[in-house]
């Protein structure tokens, strides 16, 4: 939010520099950006002077150009060459001088000696436009000769002013401090503590009707959405261009001027917080109702079309067209124009949820709903109306409020009571405050003292700190002004070590395969949890009825929780390719969600009903090795991702005999993935090659290879596997190779799986070294040759002993696949 110091000024007397004021407002919480100066005029009009034209004669080489000369008060007349149609002898005129930089913009350009047509040129005569005072450009500007003193810089004949502007950076917390006002408030209360007593003050208002609501307007409000509506009627007004210091102002905010009724609405709500909105009283038929829309269509302020549900509260005519989507937007028809001769001036109080879902939804962010959808105090409308009413009024002679007041508060809002303990405080903050200041600092923050009793203390907060409604925020409050930094260490401090557990195992552990990872030139990605409903679409292995709903979603396209970590992988691919990237080995660590109604409170750490998991997810995709003088380019492949699973699971000491591999059928692989599981059927990890038609949502050309790995569940693995050093064997490792011919759905995992169950001691490894399908081999038959790798620990194993050995791994093979040697 921008603040101008020089506003901020008319409510708090100071004499703090705007870099003061600022690490002044850091330091009490709410911190300051940067600091910049805005100038009335962009550049400030340097390098420019008042000049009189002495001669000006045609150009010799063209039918255009004038050749001048001009006094700017130098020691000798400048010769600039000039284009424009009116430039005439005997007139005052702005006169850019050499080294002036002029633009709009980000468009910038020096003036700089040249030679135009063959004539020298020193400088430059300046039209509206080129200067940002106005919007001429039909030629230069022509003062009264007369009126003006040769050699006067043009930032002191056009009264160019500066401000400082101050960006404070507003916690979602602090409602109370998104206005001038609000921003004065706590500096008063900082000034104050360090010795310089101050309080905040606002400007008189001078409007005060009293009465009923005129009768041309009657309204009816819901007050479950809207706790507070106040407004009047003001007639005979004249709308037209602000006055210079409110155009000013408000564009020393960052605001765009629209006319003198806007603008005050505008420049009221920046000053006090409170937004208002004006709707011409002719758009309101003779009513007002608040209400829920209910479905219909209405177009906003900024010319964007919505489509608003019985969800939305709207203030709308009496013939139920909706003026203005309350707290949020008024309507594109319903504003006040040139047109405009009478108005309603409305300041409402709308309830911060209901403005918050709905602008949401809608997708709008104004300065209404970053206000109301913080909460605001309904007691403060009243003083917001009045002074906009002022103001009004005299930037409108003749205008005049018809009636009285209308207002809508049912309920009171009060303030807050909370009860301190200086006992608790002093034990929360480490240091005894003296109480005095503790009082000082309370009532500089105008919160109420009601009653000390000893230790004690009864207090009542204003309501517009939402944030200060328990002892512990009132304590919070008193630290702030007092200054965080003048609260000392005690010099001694604790500390408590204690042996790993199992968080700090599952970290380690994750921090080991990342590096793992990251060696073997993967790069680590951090994508967004929330995700597209979109993208499940169709899919059964990630039901779209399992999906996480959120319930108030930043937009269409992250409206649930992702249950996979395929598709964040999937964009930074397009992405990256996109970009001309020809290698892609990717890597992240990231929470899914999943709703799983099974899940109950007794047995979750999360929400009933919802799962959460922890995963690791792989991509690679396009070349493994690429324009390499030692390696032909070798596209990356599903081959390679299983080396790295098993890479990551002998890292962890979870072997690969310790799990069963199996193929598996899922959507989102073409044809077949492969699966780990642990023996009872927990899926440790699944990879396989990325379905084209999910790829073609990205606009992805090649193919891509994923792996999903439970996290939870192989760190749990991890945990229970005990890793032991052992002496280095002493005696050979026997090789014996099988060449079989088997049925062609037989896998080699499973031949493995029952090799291993055959010799379970002396079996240390086997492995596949040829696979043949084809001609010469019976229909439905394919051809594996396996290596089988024996060893024994305690002696030199026996040709005898071998032979046996493989000949119960080679029945055993024949008995439960129908295996033939070959």
């Amino acid at each position: 939010m921008n603040i101008s110091y020089d506003l901020l000024r008319r409510y708090v007397a100071t004499d703090l520099t705007p870099d003061e004021v600022a690490t002044a407002l850091t330091s009490i919480g709410l911190e300051v950006g940067g600091v910049e100066e805005v100038e009335s005029i962009p550049g400030g009009l340097k390098g420019l002077v008042i000049g009189r034209v002495l001669t000006c004669e045609v150009h010799a080489n063209s039918d255009h150009l004038h050749v001048t000369t001009v006094d700017i008060g130098g020691e000798a007349p400048l010769q600039i060459v000039c284009g424009a149609p009116n430039v005439a002898a005997g007139k005052a005129v702005v006169v850019a001088t050499l080294g002036t930089v002029l633009g709009s913009g980000d468009e910038t350009f020096t003036i700089k000696k040249s030679k135009i047509r063959g004539v020298e040129s020193f400088g430059m005569l300046c039209s509206e436009v080129e200067i940002g005072v106005g919007h001429d450009d039909s030629g230069i500007i022509l003062l009264d000769a007369d009126s003006v003193q040769v050699g006067t810089p043009a930032a002191e004949y056009f009264g160019v002013s500066s401000d400082m502007v101050i960006e404070v950076d507003i916690t979602p917390n602090r409602v109370d401090a998104t206005s001038h006002y609000g921003v004065a408030r706590d500096l008063a209360a900082y000034l104050t503590q360090r010795g310089k007593p101050t309080v905040a003050t606002l400007p008189e208002v001078i409007a005060s009707p009293e009465g009923a609501c005129p009768l041309p307007v009657s309204i009816e409000v819901d007050p479950t959405l809207c706790p507070r509506f106040e407004g009047l009627v003001i007639r005979g007004l004249k709308v037209t261009e602000s006055p210079d210091w409110l155009r000013h102002t408000l564009e020393t905010l960052g605001l765009r001027p629209i006319n003198n009724v806007v603008d005050v609405t505008n420049f009221v709500l920046h000053e006090f917080g409170q937004p208002l909105h004006a709707y011409d009283l002719e758009k309101t038929a003779g009513a007002l109702s608040v209400k829920l829309a209910g479905e219909r269509k209405m177009t906003l302020l900024d010319k964007s079309e919505v489509t608003l549900s019985d969800r939305d509260l709207v203030i709308a005519s009496k013939t139920g067209e909706p003026l203005c989507v309350g707290g949020v937007m008024g309507g594109l028809d319903s504003g006040t124009t040139e047109t405009t001769t009478d108005i309603f001036l409305e300041a409402a109080n709308f309830n911060a949820t209901s403005v918050r879902k709905t602008a949401r939804r809608l997708g709008v962010n104004s300065d209404s709903s970053f206000r109301f959808e913080r909460g605001l105090d309904p007691n403060r409308t009243t003083w917001a109306l009045l002074r906009a009413a002022s103001l009004i009024l005299e930037l409108c002679p003749g205008s005049y409020i018809d009636g009285g007041r209308f207002d809508h508060y049912p309920v009171q809002a009060e303030p807050y009571a909370v009860e301190l303990s200086l006992s608790r405080m002093d034990s929360l903050i480490g240091k005894v405050i003296p109480r005095d200041e503790v009082e000082r600092i309370l009532r500089s923050l105008e919160i109420e003292i009601v009653s000390q009793s000893g230790d004690l203390w009864s207090l009542r907060v204003p309501r517009y700190r939402i944030d200060v409604t328990r002892e512990a925020d009132v304590i919070e409050e008193v630290m702030r002004i007092y200054g965080y930094n003048n609260i000392e260490l005690s010099g001694y401090i604790h500390a408590n070590l204690s042996a790993k557990g199992p968080v700090d195992r599952a970290y380690s552990r994750r921090l080991l395969l990342s590096e793992q990872l990251t060696g073997a030139g993967f790069n680590e990605l951090l994508n967004n949890s929330l995700s597209s409903e979109a993208y499940y679409e169709g899919l059964t292995s990630y039901p779209q009825e399992k999906l996480v709903q959120l319930v108030n979603p930043l937009s269409g396209e992250l409206n649930v929780l992702r249950q996979t970590l395929l598709f964040g992988g999937l964009s930074a691919i397009s992405r990256n390719l996109r970009r001309q990237q020809k290698s892609f080995y990717y890597y992240e660590w990231g929470n899914c969600y999943m709703a799983a109604p099974e899940v109950e409170k007794s047995t979750a750490t999360t929400l009933a009903g919802y799962r959460e998991t922890q995963y690791l997810g792989l991509w690679i995709a396009g070349e493994r090795v690429q324009n390499s003088w030692v390696h032909p380019d070798e596209p990356a492949s599903p081959f390679e991702l299983k080396a790295h699973i098993l890479h990551l699971l002998e890292r962890l000491g979870v072997g690969e005999r310790s799990l069963k591999a199996e193929f598996v059928e899922l959507d989102i692989f073409s044809g077949k993935g492969y699966a780990y599981r642990t023996f009872d059927g927990k899926e440790i990890a699944v990879l396989g090659q990325v379905k084209p038609a999910l790829l073609a949502k990205w606009d992805i050309d090649l193919p891509v290879y994923y792996a999903s790995v439970n996290w939870e569940l192989l760190n749990r693995l991890a945990d229970r596997t005990k890793v032991e050093i052992t002496e280095l064997p002493k005696f050979p490792v026997v090789r014996r190779d099988l060449s079989l011919l088997i049925n062609a759905e037989t896998t080699f995992a499973e031949l493995a799986e029952v090799a291993r169950r055959t010799e379970k001691k002396l079996l240390k490894d086997c492995t596949l070294f040829d696979v043949y399908e084809g001609k010469n081999l019976p229909a439905g038959k394919k051809s594996y040759a396996l290596s089988f790798y024996l060893q024994d620990t305690e002696r030199t194993m026996s040709d005898k002993q071998i032979d046996a050995i493989m000949a119960k791994i080679r029945k055993s093979l024949e008995d439960t696949f129908g295996a033939e040697l070959r």
